[in-house]
């Protein structure tokens, strides 16, 4: 957490390890936030503790992501939980697939601004951490 990072910085670091860990696919936020945080050089314990944090809201969020998703693409309500216990594993896969493409489809609708918010929001608290206000003032 000591690389001399700005405040702004750090804010959208733990914006998207926040954002990214609410991704509707169990397992898949770690990967993608290791990738982002390699990828754009941000600070990789720093958006993988924001990952962490956000997991609970993940599992809260996939259900509302998958029926937001499935409004916003008019799909064909799906079948309930044991309705698709009873289907063969290709028709199994098939349904579970459409459902997370389209709370991935949500999931990115809400991301982005959430992203935009929670760097704004956190910018100036992070601004009054004195080892951050004194790296911000080193750039």
């Amino acid at each position: 957490m000591r690389q001399g990072i700005s405040p702004r910085r750090l804010a959208l670091t733990l914006a998207l390890g926040f954002a990214i860990g609410c991704i509707p696919l169990v397992g898949l936020p770690t990967l993608v936030c290791a990738a982002v945080a390699l990828a754009l050089r941000l600070n990789v314990p720093a958006i993988q503790a924001a990952n962490y944090i956000a997991m609970p809201f993940q599992l809260v969020l996939i259900v509302p992501f998958v029926r937001l998703g499935g409004r916003m693409t008019a799909a064909t309500p799906h079948t309930n939980l044991t309705g698709l216990l009873h289907m063969s594993p290709v028709n199994m896969a098939t349904q579970l697939s459409g459902m997370a493409g389209q709370a991935l489809l949500a999931w990115v609708l809400v991301a982005i601004p959430a992203v935009v918010l929670l760097t704004i929001l956190l910018t100036p608290m992070l601004r009054r951490v004195p080892m951050l206000a004194a790296a911000e003032a080193a750039d």
